[in-house]
């Protein structure tokens, strides 16, 4: 059985206070917080974890209307430039001849554009994946992963040219061992 509206109203006025206390800093052992009626930290932090989990769950659901109604809208304005953008029209010379026929290819990149808003609004183009290369577009080569190291990849990655053009590697001697004796 669900709780009353009273006490539901009384549950979110407790959150929320809950929140604002969290919000300015407040730990959940404090005072303040015991005093909006918690028996323990553990049921603080239990009430904020239910609290945030609703607050995300009313925001999953309001996303979802609006992407609802998002895709409504993009299947209205579809449906207004399917046929000219699919169908052939008969296209005329100047001296009314028929020359040949044409789809819109106006309502064809308005159609194009409204599917790739589509996409992107339902999350349905993969994400873009980027490769680091080393010289012309070979593998990285690896060191033992020494600022040294990292710092001579930073330069081959920057490299444009053959392999045989790239700077020479300083000496592994000349790597900071951290070690500050002079012998």
């Amino acid at each position: 059985m669900p709780p009353s509206k009273a006490k539901a109203a009384e549950t979110a006025e407790r959150r929320a206070e809950l929140i604002k206390l969290r919000l300015a800093g407040v730990s959940f052992d404090d005072p303040r917080v015991r005093a909006l009626g918690y028996a323990s930290r553990g049921a603080a932090t239990k009430d904020m974890i239910r609290a945030l989990e609703l607050r995300r769950d009313e925001e999953a659901a309001a996303a979802s209307a609006y992407r609802q109604q998002e895709n409504e809208r993009l299947d209205e304005l579809m449906a207004a430039v399917w046929e000219r953008a699919t169908t052939p029209s008969a296209q005329y010379s100047k001296e009314g001849i028929h020359t040949h026929d044409e789809i819109d290819l106006r309502a064809v990149d308005t159609l194009l554009r409204l599917m790739d808003r589509r996409a992107k609004l339902n999350g349905l183009d993969s994400p873009v994946r980027t490769e680091v290369s080393g010289p012309d577009g070979g593998a990285v080569p690896l060191g033992n992963g020494s600022l040294l190291a990292l710092n001579k990849l930073i330069t081959i990655a920057g490299q444009t040219g053959p392999a045989d053009e790239l700077p020479p590697a300083a000496d592994d001697e000349d790597e900071d061992t951290g070690d500050d004796s002079d012998g």
